[in-house]
């Protein structure tokens, strides 16, 4: 048998995990001396409802080798495989846990895929080894695929402030200050597995369209899997990516994921994004 296992910044529900039958990692949110796992001990709505009490922001931590090794240890046990497929390893030391882990219990059918991509791209990811392995592909197979696909996923989202990616180490002060202008709207997305402002814009119409253009400019969307949007906070304003999804794409109308505590914590309230697979 194979196992999919991921990290919790995928930001797949706890319920369609199930469905999938994905094993899911949690990393973990700190307020002050109190810890929590995500997607565990606290959901996206509990995290917001407790962001806006805050006196200070909340810290994120990656799990602990102990807790892949749990997993991998129960895969030996059954003699099946594992195929991780992790949040992007400059982001987070989500995989080097996974790598101490593995080396630790000693097993060769373990697979390692540093995403180099998080939240709904990861999810994008995730979603797409589960379809490989539903169709009968090996675990080498699917992790070729899933290898080949982490160069043509990709996310952007159009973020109120660039204050918490900035805080939280994960955007440089140039680039916080450039996306900070007064009446600017602030674009992000994943290059190189790094989170940075890749434009900005006059006012949120106009950050929706940078995106868009964003996304002829990478060779526009593969038609042959599915595009996910997400929301930090409410899903109001994912609408203008429904409607290009659904009226420019002629696409089904998208899966809508909250993202969950971890990448709020960076993103902040009122982050809207898109993530596809391209078409190159």
């Amino acid at each position: 048998m194979i196992r999919i296992l991921t990290d919790s910044t995928c930001d797949i529900s706890p319920e369609e995990a199930k469905q999938l039958g994905v094993s899911v990692v949690p990393l973990c949110v700190n307020f002050a001396d109190k810890h929590y796992l995500d997607g565990v001990d606290i959901t996206p709505e509990q995290f917001y409802e407790m962001l806006a009490e805050a006196d200070k922001l909340p810290t994120t931590s990656q799990p602990s080798p102990e807790i892949f090794m749990s997993h991998f240890e129960a895969a030996k046990a059954a003699g099946d495989e594992v195929v991780c497929v992790l949040l992007s390893s400059a982001l987070s030391g989500t995989y080097q846990s996974a790598e101490i882990a593995k080396d630790e219990v000693g097993y060769d059918k373990i697979h390692l895929i540093d995403s180099r991509a998080v939240t709904i791209a990861l999810g994008l990811l995730v979603r797409r080894a589960v379809k490989d392995l539903n169709e009968g592909a090996t675990a080498q197979e699917i992790v070729a695929d899933i290898e080949h696909a982490c160069e043509h996923v990709h996310a952007y989202a159009v973020v109120d402030t660039l204050k918490y990616l900035h805080k939280g180490g994960r955007l440089s002060t140039t680039a916080a200050i450039a996306g900070g202008l007064l009446g600017i709207k602030p674009v992000v997305g994943l290059v190189d597995g790094k989170v940075a402002m890749v434009g900005k814009a006059r006012g949120v119409p106009g950050a929706y369209l940078k995106i868009f253009k964003l996304i002829d400019e990478v060779g526009g969307v593969d038609k042959k899997y599915p595009v996910i949007t997400g929301y930090t906070g409410d899903a109001h304003g994912i609408e203008p990516f429904t409607r290009f999804i659904m009226q420019n794409l002629h696409m089904p109308k998208p899966h809508t994921d909250s993202i969950g505590a971890v990448i709020a914590t960076h993103l902040g309230h009122g982050a809207k994004g898109i993530a596809f697979f391209d078409a190159q």
